[in-house]
């Protein structure tokens, strides 16, 4: 145990873990404002388990949306778990009987622990490390959030309410590198601002989404810009194991560039 905890993919995956897991607190919390009770609390954070889509899902409930419209939001922010996956069982080589639990646990801060290494044993350990460790941890918390709920009342007293904005915001903030992307997202928050008074809840993200998505369509940039893990655990100018020197561009292998900053 002293050697496996010796692993700088095992240590970071631990730390991202407890710090992303604290996060489900407020999940549950919010989910219980939004009228779901314990057990769908719970269904969304073991079945759908991507923070992003969560948070949108609840947002939409909350604001009087369908059912649909939810789903639609929140399979859009889920997409690019799909897109991980490919990367992932490239780098992995995943056994067939693993590849069903390895793709549930496919995440951003799971991905970015593994492409984070260079040995082929420090990726698998911190893959399943992060991605296993935030799997119990965020849904141990998300109870403790969802019992919480009914106790603490008014979310907004205790500045919850702002935890769903916060995560699209920690989504979007690491994309915007380029006239390209910030010119996207203006665009698509004047849509959205124009289509509220006009649209039931919910349906102005999606026409935003589609509004993206054309864009993205006849747009000339990089095929996999906007598809890195939202989270860098070894960015050049952090502390400790996590002070990683960059790696060449010919040993990088299936890995998108990495990004400056899960929700």
């Amino acid at each position: 145990m002293r050697r496996l905890w010796e692993s700088p993919a095992v240590r970071i995956g631990a730390a991202i873990s407890v710090a992303t897991g604290l996060y489900g607190i407020s999940f549950g919390a919010l989910a219980i404002a939004a009228g779901l009770s314990v057990a769908q609390t719970m269904a969304l954070s073991l079945l759908m388990f991507t923070g992003g889509s969560q948070f949108a899902f609840i947002g939409v409930i909350s604001g009087g949306g369908t059912g649909s419209a939810a789903f639609g939001a929140a399979a859009l922010l889920g997409l690019r778990n799909a897109v991980y996956g490919t990367q992932i069982n490239r780098m992995l080589r995943t056994p067939w009987p693993l590849k069903l639990a390895a793709a549930h646990v496919t995440i951003d801060e799971s991905t970015a622990t593994a492409v984070g290494q260079e040995d082929p044993a420090e990726q698998r350990r911190g893959f399943w490390v992060a991605g296993i460790g935030v799997f119990a941890l965020w849904n141990l918390f998300t109870l403790v959030g969802a019992f919480l709920g009914g106790a603490i009342g008014d979310p907004a007293r205790w500045g919850l309410d702002g935890a769903a904005v916060a995560a699209f915001l920690g989504l979007l903030w690491p994309r915007l590198k380029g006239r390209e992307p910030v010119a996207i997202a203006v665009v698509c928050a004047l849509v959205t601002v124009l289509a509220v008074p006009f649209l039931p809840p919910g349906i102005p993200i999606l026409v935003a989404g589609l509004v993206a998505a054309v864009w993205g369509w006849i747009s000339h940039g990089r095929a996999d810009e906007g598809l890195e893990p939202d989270l860098d655990p070894y960015r050049a100018d952090g502390p400790g194991p996590a002070a990683a020197t960059e790696i060449p561009d010919d040993r990088r292998g299936p890995r998108g560039p990495r990004s400056g900053d899960r929700t």
